[in-house]
């Protein structure tokens, strides 16, 4: 014991350890937390379910998953009020990147959007050869469309495939938007009849539990790949944030045995995966 620890009384002694242990639980219970930022389709398809506790079992990590929009995710990173994100909005996360918010982003998997409407297709949309022609007649049809306008990945998409088929839907009575993540915005196409984009993972795990009597219009459509990415949050823009929780969380996303279990998740129930594996593909392969 040092010469000081001598010269204090016992309790004061006692009472400077345990504070100090204190201090050393509480970094280290900190250090062993992390924040994902991700999108509401992760979550509400059930993959997350399956692939978080696997990742806390074998490190440790307690992780807090926090579901929102992409573009909701990354203004989180931007602040510095998560650890890592799990996104899937290719253009604002190069952004993202190229502003300095994030590092070591990497291809996780891809799904795709599908158009979504009601089965009596008031539209009469059913099989257009693009997604561009569909939203065409939709307008023309003041067909009743349902937006997520949540500046999610999907919101960024629909806006995307709304300017290709040269429309404003802003302000149009057929157009609404619900604020709202997918899983709450295809209950409410569901709700109103209305037709809407979404991820196919999404919308077959929801409907496999309550029958939405919504029904697939246009899907194929290579403009229609849905591209998830993990990125680590800068720790040199914010030094705070768990570093190697969010390093490891990248890591385990593009393992081996994390990839063979997107590769089959949702076979069993649907007859094809809602997620296909990308790790290690060039981007060009799909397209980036």
């Amino acid at each position: 014991m040092s010469k000081i620890f001598r010269t204090l009384p016992l309790f004061v002694v006692l009472f400077l350890l345990s504070l100090v242990a204190t201090v050393s639980t509480g970094w280290g219970a900190q250090q062993k937390n992390l924040i994902l930022a991700t999108t509401t389709s992760t979550q509400d398809s059930g993959l997350l379910d399956v692939l978080i506790p696997i990742f806390e079992k074998q490190t440790g990590y307690f992780v807090k998953t926090i579901s929102v929009g992409s573009g909701q995710a990354m203004k989180m990173g931007e602040k510095g009020e998560a650890d890592v994100l799990l996104v899937h909005s290719p253009d604002a996360e190069k952004k993202f990147m190229a502003d300095g918010f994030g590092v070591n982003r990497k291809l996780v998997m891809h799904n795709d959007f599908i158009v979504l409407g009601p089965a009596n297709d008031p539209a009469r949309i059913r099989g257009a050869k693009t997604a561009a022609d569909a939203l065409k007649t939709i307008a023309k049809s003041n067909a009743l469309w349902l937006s997520r306008g949540d500046n999610s990945g999907t919101h960024a998409k629909e806006k995307g495939l709304f300017k290709a088929a040269g429309i404003n839907p802003e302000g149009q009575k057929w157009f609404q938007q619900t604020g709202l993540g997918m899983g709450e915005t295809l209950n409410v196409a569901a709700e109103k009849k209305g037709y809407l984009l979404a991820d196919r993972g999404t919308y077959l795990a929801l409907n496999k539990k309550a029958h939405l009597g919504l029904e697939i219009m246009v899907q194929g459509e290579p403009k229609l790949l849905n591209i998830y990415h993990v990125i680590e949050v800068n720790p040199a823009k914010w030094p705070k944030v768990n570093n190697a929780g969010a390093k490891a969380f990248a890591d385990f996303m593009v393992s081996k045995k994390t990839q063979e279990i997107i590769s089959t998740f949702g076979k069993k129930e649907f007859g094809s995966p809602l997620f296909f594996p990308d790790a290690g593909k060039k981007p060009e392969s799909l397209g980036l």
